[in-house]
C-alpha cells in the first residue's frame, strides 16, 4: 500500500484570532481564514489530487471545499477527524482555563495523553480515532493522493506517531492556520514525513517556487 496524503489544518477562525480553545465547538472561519484556504488551492490547482476529506466541522468543511473547487471533486466528511473535545474548556483562553482548572490544566499540559478534560477526551482518545480514520482513507487510496483537512490536535497526533514521538509533547509541534504537511502511508506502521507546516503560499505564489 502507498497513499500520498495532503495534511491541511483549516484556516483562521475569530477564536483563533482571540486565542480560544474550539474543539468540538462550530466556528465559522474568518474571511482571512477564506482568503488563506484560496491561497492553498492556488498552490495545490495544479496537483492531481484524487480525493478530498474533511472533519465534519464548519472550519474545515468551508477549507476544504475552498480547496477542492478547481479539481471539481466532492468533500467526503470524515466525524473522526474532529478536534480534540475541550468539554469545559471550549470558548476559554489559556489563561482563563489556568486561573479556573488550574490544577487538570497543569496536569494536561504535561500528561495529555492520559489527562480526562472536564467533559471532554484524552489525547489519546483522539489518536486512535484519527489513526483508524486516516489508515482508513490510505485504504480508499491506494496509489493516489488526498487532501485532509483537520486540526491542530489531530494533525500534530498524526505527525507525532509518524515520528515515534512521546505524544505527550505533541504540543511542541507548532501548526499554523492553512499549513501543509505531507505524509505517505506505506503500511498501518509504517509511514514518512515528507514537509511539516509549510505555508509558503501565504506569502505569495512565487515563494513556493
Amino acid at each position: 500500500m502507498r497513499a500520498r496524503i495532503y495534511l491541511v489544518r483549516h484556516g483562521e477562525t475569530s477564536w483563533n484570532a482571540g486565542g480560544r480553545f474550539q474543539g468540538h465547538s462550530d466556528i465559522p472561519l474568518t474571511d482571512k481564514g477564506k482568503e488563506q484556504a484560496q491561497y492553498l488551492a492556488e498552490r495545490l490547482r495544479k496537483e492531481k489530487i484524487d480525493a478530498f476529506y474533511s472533519s465534519d466541522l464548519l472550519r474545515a468543511r468551508e477549507t476544504a471545499e475552498i480547496l477542492a473547487k478547481p479539481h471539481g471533486l466532492p468533500v467526503q466528511n470524515v466525524k473522526e477527524l474532529r478536534e480534540i473535545n475541550f468539554g469545559q474548556w471550549e470558548g476559554l483562553t489559556s489563561r482563563e482555563i489556568s486561573e479556573n482548572f488550574s490544577e487538570i490544566s497543569s496536569e494536561w499540559w504535561s500528561k495529555p495523553l492520559t489527562t480526562q478534560i472536564p467533559s471532554g477526551e484524552r489525547l489519546l482518545d483522539v489518536v486512535h480515532r484519527c489513526q483508524e480514520a486516516i489508515l482508513r482513507i490510505a485504504e480508499e487510496q491506494v496509489d493516489k493522493s488526498s487532501v485532509v483537512v483537520a486540526h491542530g490536535g489531530v494533525i500534530r497526533a498524526l505527525v507525532g506517531t509518524v515520528l515515534g514521538m512521546d505524544l505527550n509533547y505533541f504540543w511542541k509541534l507548532r501548526l499554523d492556520n492553512v499549513s501543509l504537511t505531507v505524509i505517505e502511508i506505506f503500511e498501518s506502521d509504517k509511514a514518512i514525513l515528507e514537509l511539516y507546516n509549510d505555508t509558503c503560499h501565504l506569502d505569495g505564489q512565487k515563494a513556493c517556487d
